[in-house]
């Protein structure tokens, strides 16, 4: 029989608090930046706090990920590669990375993961990466299920894959967009988000097609019915995007994807990746936390309809219709309950976001602290969920399960414990007591006494009690005895947790194209050392160091022309005066489209 796939739900951390929810609410892993380096500024950690979250999760051998996967400059590499080493030091599983120097230096035998950002489309891209030495690749978001069981036919590096969050509109670490119109570079961390701005968009003669939409916004993944799918195809890792998402957010989407992967690991053909079990104070439900609408991408083909032109903030949950309006007040009709103090937002007559606070709930009488805007007929959305808010409050407790064995014989008293894991201990101590005269509830007493674990990571599971003659023992030396052996428990499972490494060996496997431009993303000496290793030539520099002027900013699978109705392969009598332009406060931009790949192209 072949062993069981490990199947991980991989979750973000921007801090250690978020971290610890994460783990708590039953992630197998959580991925994390430290105060440079990760590929979002506003989410950096000191190596205390991450030392820290890193020592939790290894309670329930759930692992953490150090996210180092921006773009580096010369000047840079010394302070990367000591980051890299203060994280295997604090006991990092893994480092997530970006710019190929990290593979040519001198680094501890930490695990290395290939970064979405490294582009990760195509069979012959991830095969290079696995034979280069990295332990895992994080494949692009764009990938349809068939290119997915392509990569994996021909690929034996374990994939992660993205299956819930926000989506970058251009293939990550392909966007040059930011750097373009900002200076700030999505590839080092900076993101200004421009996709999530409004635009018009002009034809070719200058006329306006569309005003003022937000025509590059995408709503947000959610892959959580595609989950058995995905395990068929070959991932092992799904992950949940979210570092500068708050702790509701993580408790409930991280809560969500656990129950609908346990559902799927069931018989001996997958197995999770950590230990424990997750008990929840809340009904987890993505839509009532922050949410964009919800698409499953490209994953099933090309959706009809994508982008969300009208706003690119959350909306969250549907809840009705109105139905009436007085002064103070509405009437709707829906399957969802409003309660006090929810917000909830709606278009007005001009397609616009607006938003109110409830105030009071009577049925489906709500008053409201804001009426204007509203219109009989609008759709009535929740964005924020007070009640279910209060829920969330409420941590997680996550606990190990445990089997216990009491044996008392005449001369000495032996406790055995065996976690889920397998993991056992043990403790004998001398039987300095006397059977009791009356043995009444003693052996009940006991199993009272044993069944508590107190703030311990485990929960007892079955207790295996013999203690014929009926033995009396104090209750301080009970509890003395199972607080011994639970601790000797948590120091077997540490020493006995199996830490990964990788040794890197450079080697010289080619590169699947001979000449790279600025898309690699080359900055530094070592990384154009790397490519020059695997036989490629780096032609350009990292679009941040040259700003090439020919350079496109942006290639995406996303198209206008099909969400406007004005594919040429579904209407082919309908066209457009091209090329078309994206205008935002006076900067024009250029859109091209290469059909035969189905790929829309932007010059700034």
């Amino acid at each position: 029989m072949e062993p069981a796939s490990i199947i991980e739900l991989l979750a973000p951390a921007k801090d250690y608090y978020g971290g610890k929810a994460a783990i708590d609410c039953g992630a197998d892993a959580v991925y994390i930046a430290a105060q440079r380096f990760g590929a979002r500024e506003a989410a950096g950690n000191a190596m205390t706090d991450i030392e820290r979250l890193i020592r939790y999760a290894h309670r329930y051998y759930a692992k953490v990920y150090l996210t180092l996967n921006t773009i580096l400059y010369d000047h840079e590499l010394e302070a990367a590669r000591a980051l890299a080493v203060e994280a295997w030091h604090a006991g990092i599983d893994a480092v997530i990375v970006q710019d190929m120097a990290l593979l040519e230096m001198s680094l501890p035998p930490v695990p290395l993961f290939a970064s979405t950002q490294t582009h990760n489309a195509t069979p012959e891209k991830v095969k290079f990466l696995q034979a280069a030495g990295f332990q895992r690749v994080i494949l692009a978001r764009e990938l349809s299920l068939a290119q997915i069981r392509d990569i994996r036919q021909n690929t034996a590096v374990d994939l992660e894959f993205f299956v819930h969050g926000a989506l970058c509109v251009c293939y990550s670490g392909q966007c040059y967009l930011s750097e373009a119109l900002t200076g700030r570079s999505a590839n080092r961390g900076a993101c200004a988000q421009p996709c999530r701005n409004t635009y018009d968009l002009l034809d070719a003669n200058g006329r306006t097609l569309v005003k003022n939409k937000h025509l590059m916004s995408l709503p947000d993944l959610n892959l959580s019915q595609s989950l058995p799918e995905l395990l068929q195809a070959g991932i092992t890792s799904f992950k949940i995007e979210g570092r500068l998402k708050n702790e509701s957010y993580v408790k409930n989407v991280v809560s969500y994807y656990r129950q609908q992967i346990d559902a799927l690991l069931t018989g001996d053909k997958y197995k999770k990746a950590s230990s424990g079990t997750s008990a929840y104070f809340f009904t987890p439900n993505p839509a009532r936390t922050f949410s964009r609408g919800f698409t499953d991408y490209f994953l099933h083909g090309r959706p009809e309809r994508l982008a969300s032109f009208h706003t690119a903030k959350a909306v969250g949950q549907e809840i009705g219709v109105v139905t009436a309006l007085h002064a103070g007040y509405l009437y709707y009709k829906g399957d969802v309950a409003l309660h006090n103090a929810d917000g909830i937002c709606f278009f007005d007559r001009r397609r616009q976001l607006c938003g109110t606070n409830v105030n009071k709930v009577e049925g489906e009488k709500v008053f409201v602290q804001n009426m204007q805007g509203l219109q009989v007929g609008a759709t009535l959305y929740r964005n924020y969920d007070h009640a279910f808010e209060k829920q969330l409050q409420n941590p997680a407790i996550r606990t190990i399960a445990v089997d216990l064995r009491f044996v008392s014989t005449h001369d000495h008293i032996r406790l055995a414990a065996k976690d889920e894991d397998d993991i056992e201990a043990e403790l004998v101590a001398p039987n300095t007591f006397s059977p009791a005269a009356n043995p009444g509830n003693i052996n009940q007493n006991i199993k009272v006494q044993l069944e508590k674990t107190g703030n311990t990571v485990f929960k007892m599971r079955h207790i295996f009690l013999q203690n014929d003659p009926a033995y009396f023992f104090p209750v301080s030396t009970l509890n003395q005895w199972r607080r011994e052996l639970l601790a000797r428990l948590e120091t077997a499972r540490e020493q006995q947790r199996k830490r990964p490494q990788a040794v890197l060996t450079p080697n010289s496997v080619p590169y699947p194209k001979a000449t790279v431009d600025y898309r690699a993303n080359v900055a530094n000496a070592l990384a154009q050392q790397f490519y020059a290793r695997h036989g490629a030539t780096v032609a350009a520099p990292a679009f941040e160091i040259a700003h090439p002027q020919q350079a496109h900013c942006m290639r995406t699978k996303y198209c206008l022309k099909h969400e406007l109705g004005y594919c040429p392969k579904k209407n082919p009598g309908k066209t457009l005066h091209e090329p078309l332009y994206l205008l935002n406060n006076g900067r024009k931009i250029k859109l091209t489209f290469d059909c035969k790949n189905c790929e829309m192209v932007l010059y700034f």
